[in-house]
């Protein structure tokens, strides 16, 4: 191969300059921009840009770096380059509601999602034989009030055991700790129906029935210590009506559930996700 593709992406005060210089590098390093998307926030003042780039191979990578350590200080950016060739690691966790967790594993096997499951997680053995199946380790970690401490330590030994990138709740039941949360801060995505607040707690698709709802649907978002009020990364819905069923409904609830968290973690590894305070800038 003749080059390698990497993604650079950057936050900054929004300013006059910014493409220019950045444009300006890559071009002095030989390099051959295949996409670029940018969005200026008005509210903010911020500047967002992803740039897909391809580099020659034997071009001075290192030195590419260093230079645009330099733009970034002069435009004060938050700024990552990132190995576009490079498949994130994933460690998925789980409870008794398994349908995102099986979409994930067929979705990672079949080619439709370019990344590697490292391992699952979860409180429950339900799913010990599926995720064996695709050849990929199981841990059971049961956890109790008094054992959730030493349960979340378990949870990050593995996190640095597996060089996971990225944590997926996929319908995981378990409030994480404020102590996890943070250690896992811009690193983990949860899903859930989009009802909340109205309908908390067990069985929300049979509460959603009893009030006769009309459109369900599920948001993916980035985990927080505020619960299930992390920077929303990715939601959909569909419109249902007096006909169905509390199951009728919990299928449907599922199916957007599955699609909805397949589609934020895409758009977390293929790095197409910035943040924007406790909002998201998400580039497709």
């Amino acid at each position: 191969m003749s080059h390698q593709d990497y993604i650079l992406t950057l936050s900054c005060p929004d300013r006059t300059g910014i493409v220019y210089h950045v444009s300006q590098l890559l071009y002095r390093h030989h390099c051959n921009i295949l996409d670029s998307q940018q969005f200026g926030d008005e509210d903010t003042q911020r500047f967002f840009l992803r740039v897909h780039f391809r580099q020659p191979i034997g071009s001075d990578h290192a030195e590419l770096r260093s230079q645009m350590e330099q733009v970034g200080s002069q435009f004060a950016m938050e700024w990552q380059l990132h190995d576009a060739q490079r498949r994130s690691r994933l460690l998925i966790m789980v409870s008794k509601q398994g349908h995102c967790l099986n979409d994930l594993l067929f979705r990672t096997r079949s080619g439709q999602l370019p990344v590697d499951i490292a391992a699952v997680v979860s409180n429950h053995n339900d799913y010990a034989n599926l995720t064996a199946s695709y050849g990929i380790p199981f841990h059971h970690l049961p956890v109790t009030a008094d054992t959730k401490a030493q349960q979340e330590q378990q949870i990050l030994d593995i996190i640095a055991a597996e060089k996971v990138d990225l944590v997926v709740l996929a319908r995981y039941m378990q409030i994480l700790s404020p102590e996890l949360c943070r250690a896992l801060s811009g690193r983990a995505i949860n899903i859930h129906h989009s009802f909340l607040p109205s309908f908390k707690g067990a069985r929300p698709y049979h509460q959603a029935h009893q009030r006769g709802v009309k459109i369900i649907g599920a948001t993916a978002h980035y985990v927080t210590e505020d619960l299930d009020e992390g920077p929303i990364i990715e939601q959909d819905i569909a419109r249902v009506d007096h006909t169905l069923t509390p199951s009728d409904l919990t299928q449907v609830g599922s199916d957007i559930e599955s699609l909805v968290l397949s589609r934020a973690v895409r758009s977390h590894v293929e790095h197409r996700i910035l943040l924007n305070n406790n909002r998201t800038v998400v580039f497709r």
